[in-house]
């Protein structure tokens, strides 16, 4: 597979423009700055939104006064960072430290390595692929552990290493939204940011059929199809496209590789019967929770309320650590319980950085609503959609915003970020624009659109990492090489992605639960 000078100069110059693009936590520190300053020099100016019962006036908050100062004092450390959104934050650092003692005890790559070396040739692709898009529940777990593992696998049958890699890593980054397990951590994120989102705005948090949305599971019908159909693409694209091109390109064996990894100790397969024995007692627990006080009943008002919904985060959290710690002490990597609490402190050291960035992020939003200028801005951008004669096309609004989500991703590293900077702006201003976009669509569209060009961007957190992986195969390979490696992945994954949720739109189906 040569490397052109075309994918070798976009690289580059796509790397350049991202570089000079700041951290997004200086984003967040600019943005509260021009929120302040924006607020102060437009307070007072009014303008009318559309509401149930007719036009109503809103007001911009003139800022820089006392009253407004004291307000940001106020609510800068609890309201607007540690209970953003109804406890935003707490919610995704929960989910991180039960997948923490999952991915701690190694049980995923156990997993792996259990799967990888019952399948047949012919389905190797589409396994593998389906194992990166199942291991976005470990968040990045995968890119670390599941990239270099398919290379072996690959190696370890003859084939190339460099395509067990890259149908790993489209699965793991490209398919990074869809997954079977509700709940996963990027749910968590997408779902509870959105529903923060929708609320400042007034924007009511419903399915399209008017049902009460569940933040963490609002996409879940939809992101769980999704999975088998992008592993199929993913398999085909490398059974095509892929491995072909790679047929051209030499590869070596590295001296410290020892193809038989693939081979299951008697620990690992104890761990995983324990892991079963796990799994199946936590979901008894969860079963019997479901019936007995977490069950559905009728509220004093007469509506219905549904508490083990209202808690699914705790239940699926339960799950996670009770079959990592099961899997961990059966395979004799725990050998104490607080190896267990181990696990989840080594994953919440790697949370550092979000907890600084919702800080900053928070505020800064908590800002944009309270002053009125997210209302503006909204209306502002429904005005500007409306006047393009696109309030009845709510197919290419759809299909708009995942073009621009996906074009944003080459650009800007992170999926928080990106949702933290598009969610406020476009979940009222769609929702205004044609009532069909509701917060759960929204969140879809951005879910595909931020997933399929992972695998194509330099600035991707990753990018450098599977192109160490794969230098140990090919010593010559380039980051040139890596993008139009992935390039096949990327566009198959929008194009029918893209295709799926638009059928999925049109059909009516419910996005999830």
């Amino acid at each position: 597979m040569a490397d052109t000078g075309g994918a070798v100069q976009a690289a580059s110059r796509l790397e350049r423009i991202g570089r000079a693009i700041p951290d997004p936590i200086l984003i967040f520190m600019g943005l509260w700055l021009v929120f302040f300053a924006t607020g102060a020099l437009l307070g007072g100016f009014q303008f009318e939104t559309a509401g149930p019962d007719g036009p109503v006036t809103q007001t911009i908050k003139p800022l820089h006064h006392a009253e407004h100062v004291r307000w940001i004092f106020d609510n800068a450390v609890v309201e607007n960072w540690l209970t953003f959104g109804g406890g935003v934050l707490g919610t995704i650092l929960l989910v991180m430290m039960a997948v923490g003692v999952a991915e701690h005890s190694g049980l995923l790559g156990t997993a792996i390595k259990a799967a990888g070396v019952r399948v047949p040739g012919r389905f190797l692709a589409l396994t593998v692929v389906f194992l990166g898009i199942m291991s976005s529940a470990a968040v990045d777990a995968g890119y670390l552990i599941l990239v270099p593992l398919a290379g072996l696998l690959y190696a370890s049958v003859g084939r190339h290493p460099l395509a067990g890699m890259a149908a790993a890593f489209a699965g793991v980054s490209a398919g990074f939204s869809a997954n079977l397990i509700p709940g996963t951590p990027i749910d968590v994120i997408v779902g509870a940011n959105a529903q923060a989102f929708a609320e400042a705005q007034g924007v009511p948090f419903l399915s399209a059929d008017g049902r009460p949305l569940n933040a963490a599971t609002m996409n879940y019908w939809f992101t769980a199809a999704s999975t088998f159909l992008l592993a199929g693409v993913g398999a085909w694209v490398t059974h095509r496209f892929v491995e072909p091109r790679l047929e051209r390109v030499p590869w070596s064996k590295p001296d410290d590789i020892d193809l038989h990894e693939f081979a299951l100790t008697a620990d690992d397969r104890r761990g995983l019967r324990w892991a079963l024995g796990g799994l199946v007692a936590a979901l008894l627990a969860v079963a019997l929770l479901v019936v007995g006080p977490l069950a559905a009943h009728e509220g004093p008002d007469g509506d219905p309320v549904v508490p083990y919904l209202d808690n699914v985060i705790l239940l699926i959290s339960l799950v996670f650590t009770v079959t990592g710690a099961a899997y961990g002490f059966g395979s004799r990597r725990f050998t104490r319980v607080f190896d267990v609490v181990d696990g989840m402190v080594r994953q919440m050291n790697t949370m550092g950085y979000v907890i600084v960035l919702a800080f900053f992020a928070y505020n800064a939003l908590a800002l944009f609503a309270y002053s009125g200028l997210g209302t503006l801005l909204a209306h502002l951008g429904a005005t500007g959609l409306i006047g393009l004669g696109l309030q009845n096309t709510p197919m290419l609004l759809l299909v708009g915003f995942v073009l621009l989500a996906a074009s944003v991703n080459l650009l800007i590293a992170g999926m928080t970020s990106k949702w933290l900077l598009l969610g406020p702006v476009f979940v009222p201003m769609l929702y205004s624009v044609n009532p069909a976009m509701t917060p759960d669509l929204v969140a879809a569209a951005f879910r595909v659109g931020d997933s399929v060009t992972n695998i194509i961007t330099p600035m991707m957190v990753y990018a450098g990492v599977i192109l160490a992986f794969a230098r140990r195969w090919v010593p010559d390979f380039t980051l040139g090489q890596q993008i139009g490696m992935m390039i096949p992945y990327s566009l198959a994954f929008l194009a029918s992605w893209t295709l799926f949720l638009m059928i999925w739109f049109w059909l009516g189906i419910p996005l999830g639960f």
